[in-house]
């Protein structure tokens, strides 16, 4: 546990923390909260629920995920890639389904953290991570067109992507040009107000313009206070979640979605705060500290949270270097929502929606989605299916399949590097490089009647079938299995050299094996084949074999040319005597290779 889960605080205090790092750090805390303030009200009110759930979750989740966690600057809260999942676990199972399945994600997330995945979760295929934050995007997008065009929906907005475009269509006589206004001047404020100052937030300037415009010009488009009635802002209060224990089999799927999201998502955070501050995050202690927010945030009525790279590059950016900053963050956020909690509700729905569309363009990445396409075909399916499935399906489908599709993909890459090669020589070639590599199978003298075998890669059950069906069942005398690229085996193709053993006894075969690497030996060792092949039949290389092969060759062939006619003495050695015969399906190829 001790090696598992080391929070970033504890470094930082035997580093020697100061008053002047905590300056910066409370400077970079004030600022990033500020930011946080209509992000997460945004963030609430998208995801189904409401807007002091979202501050909620800001203040509980962030200060545990910065005081627990196992990056340094790593700011934690409600995110825009929970949106979608969360309004549709809202719309199924209510905002209790969402608390239950939340709690589900927090106890999963701690044991993926101490089961220590969290250096797994970093070898996810980019292809399968942009189809999905790219199909995020667009589905936040297009959940803000209610808000961004002013439409009337007496019913609310559909779920699921298609219903939702239909709905809008039908809908789309009751746009509002008011609300059209306020979203554009809201996105061209969040664009433009850094140029004027690095310093103020762009969707904070957005935010208190359009309010006060609203309010002061008396703007008739629809504000938190007149869709949400009653907004009960205060300090959160601990509320245990009521719900029936038959949901948590219907919840699973979601939980688990939960989970895998806020895992991907923290750690490509804390990945990218690490090369902004040159650092290294805790992977596993990370996972585990996201696990006990999100136990936390539902106990107050908050909504699932995760790492939040656009507040996490403000904190750097801004002089905050340990978990203080984080802390503060939520601090200020508490004390907005104490002193100024009232104001929310004067806020316009179109300000957020134009916000947010803000937030999908910059999370699409869409320059990087276009440049995908000049990747390997195999890359860009992977890419295509997570963001149609993320866009027309669910994400509870997208991930798993899209975490199948990139698994399968690995296990065909790593086929690819199998390889094994046949060769026979009846004489040494006479001429050639001297620089060429001595080891090569082409400059040894092979007797006729004996066949080396190189294998290369690891053997595992992807190249298992591609071995079997590599050596056929025209058995030689001797056959020499020549192993030296070989670091691991697994169960698969224990199996496939088991068969081959097999195969060689009946034929009367001898099987030695030359290069054989400690773990491929151990497990020969516990699957019984080493005592099959015997321990005088396994050489360190193939120059010690060759002589011995020769010697079993000149025996048998001598024994059989007593009882058989040369025809079938022909047939036994059938070797052509002229030339050097290759077959490699390796890459690089054999003669390349080094012992």
């Amino acid at each position: 546990m001790k090696s598992v889960f080391q929070p970033q605080i504890i470094s930082v205090f035997k580093d020697g923390y100061n008053w002047k790092q905590f300056s910066a750090d409370a400077i970079a805390g004030v600022i990033t909260g500020i930011v946080a303030i209509p992000l997460s009200i945004a963030f609430g009110i998208a995801s189904g629920a409401t807007p002091e759930a979202g501050l909620y979750t800001a203040v509980i989740a962030g200060f545990l995920i910065s005081l627990l966690g196992g990056s340094r600057v790593q700011i934690g809260g409600p995110t825009g890639a929970f949106i979608v999942i969360i309004y549709g676990v809202i719309q199924k199972f209510g905002f209790s389904g969402l608390l239950a399945a939340t709690l589900m994600a927090g106890v999963i997330l701690i044991a993926m953290g101490l089961l220590q995945f969290g250096t797994i979760l970093k070898y996810i295929p980019y292809p399968a991570t942009l189809g999905f934050t790219s199909g995020i995007a667009v589905l936040i997008a297009v959940t803000q067109f209610r808000d961004v065009f002013g439409l009337t929906m007496p019913e609310g907005v559909p779920a699921e992507f298609v219903e939702k475009i239909e709905a809008y269509i039908h809908q789309g006589r009751t746009t509002n040009l008011w609300a059209v206004a306020v979203s554009v001047l809201t996105i061209a404020l969040v664009l433009f107000a850094p140029k004027f100052s690095k310093r103020i937030p762009g969707s904070l300037v957005a935010i208190i313009i359009c309010t006060a415009l609203v309010a002061l010009i008396k703007i008739p488009v629809e504000t938190i206070g007149t869709r949400f009635k009653e907004i009960n802002m205060g300090v959160p209060r601990l509320q245990i979640p009521t719900f029936q224990l038959s949901m948590f089999k219907e919840l699973l799927p979601s939980a688990v979605t939960i989970a895998m999201l806020g895992a991907i998502e923290s750690l490509l955070s804390a990945v990218v705060a690490d090369g902004m501050i040159g650092g290294k995050h805790r992977s596993n202690t990370e996972l585990i500290a996201q696990g006990i927010a999100n136990l936390a945030s539902p106990l107050f009525g908050g909504l699932p949270a995760t790492g939040a790279i656009a507040r996490t590059a403000t904190n750097v950016k801004n002089g905050g270097r340990t978990p203080f900053a984080g802390m503060i963050h939520a601090v200020v956020l508490l004390i907005a929502i104490l002193c100024f909690g009232r104001l929310v509700a004067l806020i316009p729905m179109a300000a957020l929606g134009g916000m947010l569309i803000i937030v999908s363009i910059n999370m699409s990445e869409y320059r990087l989605f276009l440049r995908m396409f000049k990747a390997p075909k195999s890359d860009i399916i992977v890419m295509l299916t997570t963001f149609l499935l993320t866009v027309f399906m669910d994400l509870t489908v997208a991930i798993p399949l899209g975490m199948i599709m990139a698994s399968f993909l690995f296990m065909r890459r790593m086929e690819k590097t199998f390889g094994a090669g046949e060769i026979h020589a009846l004489h040494r070639l006479q001429t050639y490089d001297p620089e060429e590599d001595q080891t090569a199978l082409h400059v040894f003298d092979i007797p006729d009647g004996v066949q080396v075998y190189e294998i290369n890669g690891p053997f595992f059950f992807g190249a298992a079938s591609k071995f079997q069906s590599l050596i056929q069942s025209d058995m030689p005398l001797v056959l020499i299995l020549r192993m030296r690229n070989v670091p691991v085996i697994d169960a698969t193709g224990m199996n496939a050299f088991e068969d081959l053993v097999k195969r060689a006894q009946k034929r009367k075969t001898t099987v030695m094996i030359t290069g054989i690497q400690p773990q491929v030996r151990n497990m020969l060792e516990k699957f019984g084949l080493l005592r099959e092949i015997g321990s005088f039949n396994i050489f360190k290389t193939l120059t010690d074999a060759l002589p011995y092969a020769a010697e079993i060759v000149q025996a048998e062939l001598e024994a059989r040319r007593q009882t058989h006619s040369d025809s079938v003495f022909s047939r036994l050695t059938g070797r052509s005597q002229s030339k050097i015969v290759k077959k490699n399906i390796s890459d690089p190829p054999l003669g390349e290779q080094k012992n």
